[in-house]
């Protein structure tokens, strides 16, 4: 199996290096490429040395299996319809290619069906998008949903180094407000992303669209609030869901435990610091909503692993699989 990784420096190109190791799948060849800024720098697969190529036009020409990309929606727009002619799948962790009506938007566990034949771009969902729509899709299956309320919690690294950075030195006694508008030690930020006409964010647009997308469902109804909080990773969600039919505690419970890629939690809860490692959506705190007909759940996910790195990786193995490659 042939692979590279565009974007291999940044926060989440050397977790799909680690979440590529974990997999424990055999690969041939791992090309790592990055901005001439970084390339020289030495990266490890496992205990194999690897060091990161300039990423150019021309190394985009050469086929491999799978190309991942983290480097952002420019550098994407521009080098991976280029791989894509090349190679067979081109996994793109930026927001470039997410409204594409021919591209499809990718949560295995949710509409991985898609992509069985698929060749080409595959998007992968933003990150705190990924890590509802999972136990979203268990639920609705049991009881049909028709519209979700979600205010979530979101981590700098969300915003990625820069976002650890200007935390880190703020704790440290720094005014600088670094990436954000505002100070984020000791506080919150009610916005990621500028804000739209609509009054909404660009971050819960996202959330909104790639939501419907994902389920499958244009008539949804959605309203998002995203918060950065002081954070260094995890993102956190308040979830209440209202559907078509009456809903039943335990059917929901028993469902949550026994689906896969979900950690469900009856008699405590999760905090971002309890998450590890961890690839899985974590939910906790189920109960009734306002009536019959509604539940409420808090959700934990690692966003540089669920929320990118993770499903990316699970992309892969997922068509690889369909393609009778593992």
């Amino acid at each position: 199996m042939k692979i590279a990784i565009v974007g291999a420096t940044g926060e989440v190109g050397r977790m799909m290096i680690t979440c590529l190791s974990e997999s424990n799948i055999e690969l041939s060849e791992l090309d790592l490429f990055a901005s001439k800024h970084s390339a020289g720098t030495t990266l490890y697969h496992i205990d194999h040395p690897i060091k990161v190529q300039t990423l150019t036009e021309s190394s985009m020409l050469k086929h491999y299996d799978y190309v991942f990309f983290s480097a952002g929606a420019g550098i994407a727009r521009t080098f991976a319809p280029l791989a894509a002619q090349a190679s067979e799948i081109v996994i793109d962790n930026s927001s470039g290619f997410r409204r594409e009506n021919n591209i499809p938007l990718v949560v295995p566990d949710v509409n991985g069906d898609i992509i069985d034949g698929y060749s080409g771009i595959i998007a992968n969902p933003n990150c705190s998008t990924i890590q509802i729509v999972i136990p979203l899709a268990v639920l609705d299956k049991l009881f049909t949903l028709r519209k979700i309320v979600v205010s979530t919690y979101q981590s700098v690294s969300g915003s990625g180094h820069q976002g650890i950075v200007a935390l880190q030195n703020q704790r440290k006694g720094s005014t600088d407000k670094g990436i954000y508008p505002h100070i984020i030690d000791l506080n919150v930020i009610p916005q990621i992303g500028g804000f739209l006409d609509s009054g909404y964010s660009q971050e819960e647009e996202k959330m909104h669209f790639e939501t419907r997308k994902i389920l499958r469902n244009s008539n949804l109804l959605l309203s998002v609030t995203t918060v950065r909080v002081p954070v260094i990773y995890g993102h956190s969600a308040s979830v209440y869901a209202e559907f078509e039919n009456d809903v039943q505690i335990a059917y929901a419970e028993n469902a949550l435990m026994d689906a896969s890629s979900i950690e469900y939690y009856p008699n405590t809860y999760v905090t971002p610091l309890d998450l590890g490692n961890s690839n899985e959506s974590q939910v906790c705190r189920l109960r009734l909503g306002s009536d019959a007909k509604s539940l409420v759940f808090w959700n934990v996910g690692h966003n540089v692993r669920l929320g990118a790195a993770a499903n990316a990786v699970g992309i892969f193995k997922l068509h690889a699989k369909f393609a009778g490659k593992l």
